[in-house]
């Protein structure tokens, strides 16, 4: 054990431990209000007494890299870790409903937890993604108890991450189903699922109606799958009890909230930074360039988590840093400091669009529209960004904007670097020929090579009732691309894609306003882009300096 625990140490680049004399207490029964049951394991080094405690709370088990990554590391450098499984997973009782027992469950835990007598009375919670979000549903209600969180590619509430920009994530919640309905197979079957899940799954996503996609994935069908079809309305109800965004600023916990750029939870998750930043507190954002899966995003937040715990938790404050806010500059690659997010220094720029496909801060001449056809039947693809698999991140856009469902709009080599740092906007005048319609915005670094590289990007639905109609029948239309920083350096061009859709990232749209659970027919839009001087599309930039 000890060698596996200083080789993931070293993986880690964690500082060296206390102790490797560590006891795990295996099978805890941890009783719900409801009566069910919930399983935990707790590490403790042996002898250390009373000593802190972080609560980790996962559906993917308690053993194996999680136990060694939550538990045993870092209960060689002097904390007790108690790893317990969310309810109907890996041997705790009850049926597992994502995100909805997780409020009564976290807090029956706690209440659990301040009887034991080796608890402490100073608890933190730890964990990314779904195990960020079970940190978020208990925070408010946890009391002086709770000393701090550390919350890594996760957000408070996960519909907005589930219907991003309108359209349902089709490539992230079918994976995230297939790996939860596979993960507890015996013997190796999990493993040979996931390693065939790219090749399984890749013909799923043309599949239609999507309601039976998830029977085909897994072999059975998912209530809860379904139910994210059936409730993707912005306003649905069904949400409501799953959404603690509204309880982030009543959170006094000190947070570090830890993230990337090409993570598939980033725009939620600077909201909470804000929510918190509003309210009065002091979070530390951490902003790499990873994805949501990225290896060096799991190194740096393991370092990261350990000073922020061990500040919090045991007054060492000597490795905390003291700007609140650092971020990784793409481009420059370089670690910069700021006292917030956004930057202070920043101005909005606006870009844009020109005839012959150009790209510039000047007001457009007056030109022709752009015009393309998208057809769902052969639905433009999605090429990296922020995905859930090792396919995210930036990748080389050329083929993607070779396609004729693809405009591109890029600038003139710059005379000089321009930095750009902050959340991107895309105002762009628009008809299409459809009142269900998407449009995609991506912003790309393409270098004296030629390649295209993604930085952010944005999708927008439209529906019947949406944007009000310009007097000539154009849309005007605001789509939110995702936060960025990074440096175009001089000698490369910025380049801006258009089109309406990245699948499967985002579902394609049928074009005809049936249900999303049920559509099956495919109705190609023709888009038009205008860009004159009465219709002045642009991309909003926040240019540092």
């Amino acid at each position: 054990m000890t060698i596996a625990s200083r080789v993931l140490a070293r993986l880690l680049e964690m500082p060296p431990a206390d102790t490797y004399d560590i006891t795990v207490e295996k099978d805890l029964e941890v009783p719900m209000h409801d009566g069910v049951k919930l399983l935990a394991d707790r590490h403790a080094p042996c002898g250390g007494g009373r000593l802190p405690t972080i609560l980790v709370r996962s559906p993917y088990g308690r053993r194996g890299f999680f136990g060694f990554q939550f538990g045993r590391i870092l209960a060689e450098r002097g904390f007790q870790v108690l790893v317990q499984s969310c309810r109907g997973t890996f041997g705790s009782g009850g049926q597992f409903d994502p995100f909805r027992n997780e409020h009564a469950d976290g807090l029956a835990t706690l209440e659990w937890l301040k009887k034991q007598d080796w608890f402490s009375g100073e608890l933190a919670t730890l964990g990314s993604s779904y195990l960020g979000f079970t940190q978020w549903a208990l925070a408010r209600d946890a009391g002086p108890t709770l000393k701090a969180m550390v919350v890594h590619v996760t957000a408070s509430e996960f519909q907005g991450q589930t219907y991003a920009g309108g359209a349902f994530s089709l490539g992230t919640m079918l994976s995230w189903a297939h790996i939860i309905r596979t993960q507890e197979k015996p013997g190796l079957a999990p493993l040979l699922a996931q390693l065939g899940a790219s090749r399984k799954l890749k013909p799923l996503f043309q599949h239609l109606p999507l309601n039976e996609v998830d029977a085909l994935a897994t072999g059975e069908r998912v209530p809860f799958f379904q139910d994210w079809l059936e409730h993707n309305a912005p306003e649905d109800p069904w949400w409501k009890p799953v959404n603690f965004s509204g309880s982030v600023p009543e959170v006094t916990a000190p947070v570090h909230l830890i993230g990337g750029w090409y993570d598939i939870f980033l725009p939620w998750q600077v909201k909470d930074y804000a929510a918190l930043r509003r309210a009065g507190h002091a979070p530390y954002l951490t902003l790499g360039p990873w994805s949501h899966s990225s290896l060096k995003g799991v190194v740096a937040t393991a370092r990261e988590s350990l000073v922020w715990l061990q500040a919090h938790l045991k007054g060492d404050r000597r490795r905390l840093r003291e700007a609140p806010v650092r971020l990784f500059v793409m481009g420059a690659n370089v670690w910069r400091d700021f006292s917030e997010w956004p930057p202070p220094g920043t101005r909005t720029q606006r870009w844009h669009l020109q005839p012959e496909r150009g790209f510039a801060p000047a007001a457009p001449a007056a030109s022709e529209p752009d015009r393309f056809r998208y057809d769902p039947a052969d639905p433009t693809p999605n090429v990296g960004g922020p995905l859930f698999t090792n396919e995210a991140g930036p990748r080389d856009n050329r083929a993607l904007e070779a396609r004729p469902d693809v405009l591109t709009y890029t600038s003139a080599p710059l005379e000089k670097d321009l930095e750009v740092i902050g959340p991107v906007q895309a105002e762009l005048f628009i008809r299409s020929s459809r009142p269900h319609t998407d449009f995609f915005v991506r912003l790309c670094d393409v270098d004296p090579s030629g390649r295209s590289t993604n930085l952010c990007d944005g999708l927008l639905r439209l529906v019947p009732g949406g944007p009000a109609s310009e007097p000539d029948g154009t849309l005007r239309v605001s789509i939110d691309l995702w936060p960025t920083a990074h440096r175009f350096l001089a000698g490369h061009r910025i380049r801006l894609q258009v089109s309406s859709g990245a699948h499967p990232r985002f579902t394609r749209n049928p074009g005809t306003g049936e249900p999303l659970a049920t559509a099956k027919t495919l109705v190609p839009a023709d888009q038009t882009v205008f860009h004159d001087p009465s219709h002045p599309s642009a991309l909003l930039l926040p240019v540092m300096g």
